[in-house]
């Protein structure tokens, strides 16, 4: 193993000082960059990346799992939760990208598969061979959830998600006698793997990480109404952890910020899934039945809609409904609101264009959460259908993840001085029009500096800031609502223009977008603006 760092406390970037601030960036590590030419992404090719991340304006990078793994379900599968798997280079790699992210103030945010190991585990081995080891969740008969143990006479186990993922054991909220595997929270089991748990992530903050997203975070505790028991749990983790690690965050998948951050999370995202109704927030505004599709989702027309049949206003309830639980608990955190991520279809997919999007990523960049930026999503990456399942990308019929994993399009294998060639991991888009870095960074009317330049207004004006004061004034076409009393935004995803009465003040970021002499804002067909309202506008009509 590679050694420490000398004091990576000292250069690691404390994100929990500036949460609300935070643009983070989400890399799928194999698609990334690949900088030993095998065709694979690996750290160094995302070492190579960080000038541009750096340029781009993100202040944190979260990577998909990188840990030892037999790779059936994309690394979530972990064999070993402190080496780097040798295909992204080790921890050798790890340590590289850790001191050259900490010295541009990224910092970078590992994966935490929380709830369950690989059936390659030695935890799992031994538990097999020990009836005593009550790391896992055994049952000597066949019960609901449960599948037979691959060898040795310990019966059935429970997993998570698919069966060579063994569930690791953190008890039961309500034990049943009638059921022994039904351990409570305070067993030797589930004590340990809490300790477990600590230890692990205390390993890399020593290292130099600068936080873990979780994933199934709540999913750990089973049985759990109301998920109080799961509550406690990371609860006494972030305690533990920040008496030797303060600074570090936790970012959770639960897809529930009302629950989530009042449990204990610094940052919980609006998913495809979790809550009562199912992800219904996030797929409101962008789910418009391609790519990664739910057979059981009921069909709508999201926000983001060409026809304008959509509307955003059960996004802004829940979002709503975010902001009050987390003021309730006291808590300092906050929701997260991402672009796209590695199990849902990006924003370009089906008959949604790039041409399009520009409303959808202005909303993320400014609106009362953390923005979290999917790789390529900046220049307008599709989801490339019909690719052939990979490492466990396939969740169903309709539901194949590996159109969003793509190759990020670079372009030029020397983009910012550090070479890394494009990764093979799965196909490139085969699209001649295809859109790369290197076509949009020079380019000032390209996706990529339109983006660039909404993360460098949210890193700079307080009033976005995801603690702001958030006013919505419409939800529908255009959504308009004001920041930090003063600033305006405005988007329309529809092909029909729109206008709203603004009232005055310059357009400081837009697309499409003008102002007239009477303060009326006029957004053509998928415009978008950001409006200061504080400065008196020019006697000209102001075009952005």
């Amino acid at each position: 193993m590679a050694p420490l760092q000398e004091d990576p406390a000292m250069t690691t970037p404390l994100l929990a000082d500036r949460l609300d601030r935070i643009v983070l960036y989400q890399v799928y590590p194999q698609s990334f960059a690949d900088a030993d030419g095998d065709g694979m992404g690996d750290l160094d090719g995302v070492a190579a990346r960080l000038d541009y991340l750096a340029w781009l304006g993100v202040d944190a990078v979260w990577l998909n799992p990188v840990f030892v793994s037999p790779f059936r379900d994309g690394g979530y599968d972990v064999a070993d939760f402190q080496r780097v798997a040798e295909r992204y280079g080790g921890d050798a790699a790890m340590d590289r990208l850790l001191d050259e992210a900490n010295r541009r103030g990224i910092g970078i945010v590992l994966d935490l598969v929380a709830g369950h190991t690989s059936d390659e585990h030695p935890w799992f081995a031994r538990a097999l061979g020990d009836e005593g080891d009550g790391r896992y969740v055994f049952s000597p008969v066949a019960a609901e959830g449960f599948v037979p143990v691959p060898s040795g006479d310990r019966g059935f186990y429970r997993p998570n998600f698919f069966d060579f993922q063994p569930a690791l054991n953190f008890g039961y909220a309500r034990p049943d006698r009638d059921e022994p595997w039904r351990q409570p929270v305070d067993a030797e089991g589930p004590r340990r793997n809490r300790d477990a748990l600590v230890e692990i992530v205390r390993h890399w903050y020593d290292r130099g990480v600068a936080g873990f997203r979780v994933d199934m975070a709540a999913s750990l505790v089973k049985d759990d109404p109301g998920h109080v028991e799961t509550a406690k749990l990371w609860h006494e983790v972030h305690r533990r952890l920040d008496h030797h690690h303060p600074g570090r965050i936790l970012l959770s998948e639960w897809g529930d910020p009302a629950r989530a951050v009042p449990a204990g999370f610094d940052v919980d995202f609006f998913l495809q899934f979790g809550g009562d109704s199912d992800g219904l927030p996030l797929k409101s505004l962008v789910e418009n039945g391609s790519g990664t599709v739910h057979e059981a989702w009921p069909a709508r027309a999201p926000w983001a809609d060409a026809a304008g049949r959509g509307d955003a206003a059960d996004f802004v309830a829940a979002a709503a409904e975010a902001r009050e639980a987390i003021a309730a608990a006291g808590s300092v955190g906050i929701a997260g609101l991402p672009t796209a991520n590695h199990d849902f279809s990006r924003l370009v997919c089906g008959e949604r264009t790039a041409e399009q999007v520009r409303p959808s990523l202005l909303l993320v960049c400014t609106w009362a959460a953390m923005p979290a930026i999917y790789y390529g999503d900046e220049i307008g990456m599709r989801y490339v259908p019909g690719l052939e399942s990979r490492e466990g990308s396939s969740l169903g019929p309709t539901y194949e993840r590996a159109g969003s994993r793509t190759p990020m399009a670079w372009g030029d294998d020397e983009l910012f001085g550090r070479a890394a060639s494009d990764s093979r991991y799965l196909p490139a888009d085969p699209d001649p029009a295809a859109p790369t870095v290197a076509a949009q960074r020079d380019d000032p009317d390209s996706l990529l500096t339109f983006v660039r330049a909404a993360i460098a207004l949210r890193r700079s004006d307080p009033r976005l800031s995801a603690r702001s004061e958030v006013e919505v004034l419409e939800t529908a076409y255009p959504f308009v609502y004001r920041r930090g009393g003063s600033l305006l935004v405005a988007l329309n995803p529809s092909a029909t223009p729109r206008t709203f009465a603004a009232g005055g003040g310059p357009i400081i970021l837009g697309h499409r977008a003008r102002t007239d002499a009477a303060g009326i804002l006029h957004l053509d067909a998928f415009g978008c603006a950001v409006v200061d309202l504080r400065t008196e506008p020019d006697e000209r009509t102001t075009d952005a």
